[in-house]
């Protein structure tokens, strides 16, 4: 899939930088070197986290390289007072925001306990596996901030698998409605595992925003100032009480979709090459030195930072972590346990104790 001719590009493949008349970019040379730092945090941490899978330290992991640009343009556009939903592939939300990389990966390591991260410090909602369900809870937010009267958006993450679920048109219906302040921001990476796009979407994603009544826009998703650039005016519809914005930054996985997964099962070799080409670090690396916003030594130092970074997030992951007991499986469902489920406890608990005598 190639981007569609309305497509938002702010920076071309070859890292030349365009104004858009409608998304203008509004960024400081100090912001614009931000998102290319983040850009390197990421991608490091993303690696290591791949490592540390292979070595036994994680039981899963879902690869985010190459969709970088389009988490962390997102991701910088928030402000305080946003809150976003994401699905399980948004590490470089979360380390765009700010979160500890290495409570992100306590997740993927089975060990989270009552939230891996802050959800109010962050503004980032905990992880969502379950495909789409993570659009209805941030419509509902969006709702409630509508009732609380507050000016603030909601950003929920997609997939491109993920249109293909009730959920996801229930509330794209819903916030049309209601007007509800959300940003529905699609990372098309064109495989919903194994299944290309092709087989499920004959025509560009933010195209189905038309029949809902709501505004639709592509972007380049290996362009961070675009992904910016759109995120933040939708964001800023959606403060201002004008409704939501369906984004579809169509971008690739280059990586497999977790850990477990061979996508040479299913990918051909020059399709991956292409997109290797895209790679929206490359052109964002481009366009700060071409700019002269950066020097050799500025880009080193970044890498650096970010070798201590990975280093940090090994160093998190390889530590033994407290020993998490079955029945924790209980806790952190509701603030007062209801009766059902404490019954439910008590009877796993006898469960337990009597296969443990007769072991």
């Amino acid at each position: 899939m190639e981007l569609d001719p309305s497509a938002v590009q702010l920076l071309s493949e070859d890292g030349t930088f365009t104004e858009h008349p409608e998304y203008p970019l509004g960024l400081s040379d100090a912001d614009i070197i931000g998102l290319y730092r983040r850009l390197i945090l990421v991608r490091r941490a993303d690696v290591e986290a791949i490592n540390l899978q292979r070595q036994g330290y994680l039981k899963l992991w879902g690869p985010v390289f190459g969709q970088e640009a389009a988490q962390v343009g997102s991701a910088a556009a928030l402000q305080p007072g946003d809150r976003a939903f994401p699905q399980g592939r948004q590490f470089g939300v979360g380390l765009t925001v700010g979160i500890d990389p290495a409570e992100m990966l306590s997740v993927w390591r089975g060990e989270i306990q009552g939230g891996g991260w802050s959800v109010e410090a962050s503004g980032i909602a905990l992880y969502t596996f379950p495909i789409g369900s993570q659009a209805p809870h941030a419509v509902g937010y969006g709702m409630a901030l509508q009732r609380d009267q507050k000016n603030a958006a909601v950003i929920a993450y997609l997939g491109d698998g993920a249109f293909g679920t009730g959920d996801v048109h229930e509330s794209l219906l819903w916030s049309a409605l209601y007007k509800s302040p959300v940003v529905f921001f699609c990372e098309n990476n064109q495989y919903a595992l194994s299944n290309p796009v092709e087989r499920s979407a004959p025509l560009p994603l933010f195209r189905r925003s038309e029949g809902f009544g709501l505004p639709g826009v592509q972007v380049d998703g290996n362009d961070v100032l675009g992904c910016y650039a759109v995120t933040a005016r939708a964001a800023r519809r959606a403060r201002a009480g004008e409704g939501p914005t369906l984004v579809e930054a169509l971008t690739y996985r280059i990586g497999p979709h977790t850990t477990s997964d061979d996508p040479d099962r299913y990918r051909k070799a020059d399709e991956v090459a292409t997109w290797r080409m895209r790679d929206p670090i490359i052109r964002m690396r481009d366009f700060v030195l071409g700019a002269g916003l950066v020097t050799r030594a500025d880009l080193d130092a970044i890498d650096q930072e970010a070798e201590v970074c990975a280093t940090a997030v090994r160093a998190a992951c390889v530590a033994d972590p407290a020993p998490v007991q079955p029945v924790q499986m209980f806790d952190h469902v509701y603030g007062t346990r209801p009766q059902h489920l404490e019954a439910e406890r008590r009877a796993w608990l006898a469960f337990n104790e009597e296969t443990q005598a007769t072991s």
